[in-house]
């Protein structure tokens, strides 16, 4: 059989599956599933992506990958890879079947990465502590110094009523950087992609901007509450959130669905 679609077709028939059930399951769209079948290319994202379909696809129907991979690969040109006759073959019952590998990855991939905003997020607070502004001595007369100081505990930068010694370089940059960091009801993101990836992105829970992205290509948006993304390629994207560069998000091809930005903390009604 020299077509993939009709081999993918064949498969999904014997087990007695629609689209609609593979496109539940894998949460690939449907109009992916339907190009593949009717082998329109023209339809379909970069190979990268691709191959995750196909994968997806077969594991669902658990059923070996490999040989629609390589109809794949005849179709585009690309060099079929020889299978040692040696290679082990898994039967139906020591496979996992396919959405549920799906979907521990995607779980696993979703919870390091909301560990690592929150450990990034708890450093920078720590970082961004109050600059010490410099005293001078009062006349007695003067009210007391304490009454006119702001709390440190509740302010993020001090509020300078009193007259002081010049501020040691650098003050004024990282108050104004703190001040932009904890402006409310404003968020700004800033997505660039380092390799072709595909990206949904939902600003609070209006607009959504869904894209296959060039190398070399910025997108920037501006959210009142927060962005909702789905990223096909998680190691071909570098986020800006706020103007802070965040954590890569995974390795190259891994899918990462309905990430929050920013991180929601617990007992918000956001």
């Amino acid at each position: 059989m020299n077509s993939l679609g009709l081999y993918l077709r064949g498969l999904r028939e014997a087990k007695g599956m629609s689209l609609d059930d593979i496109a539940r399951s894998t949460r690939v769209g449907r109009r992916h599933l339907e190009a593949l079948e009717e082998d329109t290319p023209g339809e379909l994202p970069a190979p990268v992506f691709v191959k995750g379909f196909i994968r997806a696809y077969c594991e669902f129907l658990e059923c070996p990958p490999d040989h629609a991979l390589d109809l794949y690969r005849e179709s585009t040109g690309e060099p079929v890879p020889a299978h040692g006759p040696g290679r082990p073959l898994l039967s139906g019952r020591s496979r996992l079947s396919g959405p549920l590998v799906i979907s521990v990855v995607l779980f696993v991939v979703l919870g390091l990465s909301l560990l690592v905003l929150r450990v990034g997020l708890q450093s920078s607070r720590k970082s961004a502590s109050p600059v010490p502004v410099a005293r001078e001595d009062v006349p007695k007369a003067a009210p007391p110094v304490s009454s006119s100081m702001p709390n440190p505990a509740k302010a993020p930068a001090p509020a300078a009523v009193l007259p002081a010694a010049p501020a040691p370089p650098g003050t004024s940059d990282a108050t104004a950087s703190a001040a932009a960091e904890t402006k409310p009801g404003s968020h700004h993101l800033v997505v660039r992609a380092v390799e072709p990836t595909w990206l949904r992105v939902q600003v609070d829970d209006g607009r959504v901007a869904e894209e296959l992205l060039p190398t070399g290509a910025v997108r920037e948006w501006n959210a009142t509450k927060r962005f909702t993304l789905t990223v096909g390629n998680a190691g071909g994207v570098e986020i800006d959130l706020n103007g802070k560069r965040l954590p890569s998000l995974g390795a190259s091809g891994a899918v990462i669905q309905r990430l929050v930005l920013p991180l929601e903390q617990p007992g918000s009604g956001s």
